[in-house]
């Protein structure tokens, strides 16, 4: 049985994005704080205001906290809740894409740039043009494309987007139609824009149709994550409120995905959110419970499990209660 270990416990983090790069596994986690504020369902409670970056030479080794690199206080455009971040490379150049409310409560996407990945990070005066909802990460092809996933439903806004444009009415679509969709668009050459119109991303079920509202154990809610294997897509999310982390695979990042099956069991606490990425010949999954706070589902803490193909591609179930 695989079993996952917190990777610090001075701090609260949650959200871990990971990437390789220098030769070096960095993560970029969101930083849980105690806020005092009541829970609610837009999420209030995770009320963090700045991002920390680790890193690791090896997965089983030390990680290094590298310290502040954004902090709410040095983005013009941004009220509160700089939830999960992610950080692409481009040309020696690092961007962060972070969601965070602005001042009219709305999720909004922002760009910060630095000259390494540990930062420290500028971000821009705005946020990126026709941006909404939370939950961003990039994904780079072999052809050196990038591209930006994102959304995220209840909190994260994205049911005020049903009809294509922002409504503050958080209805979701009805039981029997098709599930709300995470969103794709590839990035501009400069790295701050969208370059094409934002798609969704569609996840099918074994006779190809779309999975609808009603199946929470297997439609998408938050988190989407995006890694190749083998030549084939793979499409990992969170079902939120049935606390899975499930994914499909398809031949284009654009999809269609076909449903596959279920990543990681629900772990201690509400949320679960990842990365999966490939480290000296070995893939891990990042992800966070809430076990070291003592089950307080605002304050969780990442960790990290090796994770296995099957030879036929498939994934195997990670038990989210096993730890080392």
């Amino acid at each position: 049985m695989k079993r996952a270990r917190h990777l610090i416990k001075n701090i609260y983090t949650a959200d871990p994005r990971a990437h390789v790069y220098n030769g070096k596994l960095y993560i970029f986690p969101s930083h849980d704080i105690e806020s005092g504020i009541p829970e609610d369902d837009t999420g209030a409670h995770f009320d963090m205001k700045d991002y920390h970056v680790y890193s690791m030479d090896d997965a089983n080794g030390e990680v290094i906290d590298h310290g502040v690199a954004l902090d709410i206080k040095d983005v013009p455009w941004a009220k509160r809740q700089m939830w999960s971040n992610d950080v692409a490379c481009k040309d020696g150049k690092y961007y962060m894409y972070f969601p965070a409310k602005d001042k009219e409560d709305i999720f909004r996407i922002g760009v910060a740039i630095s000259e390494t990945p540990e930062g420290p990070y500028k971000a821009l005066p705005e946020p990126m043009k026709g941006s909404f909802s939370i939950d961003q990460s990039v994904f780079v092809d072999d052809d050196g494309m990038q591209y930006l996933f994102w959304g995220g439903i209840w909190g994260g806004q994205l049911q005020r987007y049903k009809t294509g444009k922002y409504e503050n009415n958080d209805d979701l679509r009805n039981p029997d139609e098709p599930a709300l969709c995470a969103k794709i668009a590839k990035l501009s050459d400069n790295m701050l824009e969208f370059g094409e119109e934002p798609r969704d991303i569609v996840v099918l079920d074994s006779y190809g149709n779309p999975l609808l509202t009603k199946d929470e154990n297997r439609r998408f809610f938050e988190a989407p994550w995006m890694h190749k294997y083998n030549g084939k897509y793979y499409f990992s999310y969170s079902t939120g409120n049935t606390h899975l982390l499930c994914y499909a695979v398809g031949d284009s990042p654009y999809g269609p995905f076909t449903y596959q099956g279920v990543v990681l069991t629900p772990v201690v606490g509400w949320t679960t959110h990842h990365s999966i990425v490939e480290f000296k010949g070995k893939w891990y999954l990042f992800h966070h419970d809430s076990k070291v706070s003592g089950g307080r589902t605002w304050l969780r803490s990442m960790k990290i499990v090796e994770l296995t193909y099957r030879e036929d591609g498939t994934i195997e179930t990670i038990d989210g209660n096993a730890d080392e």
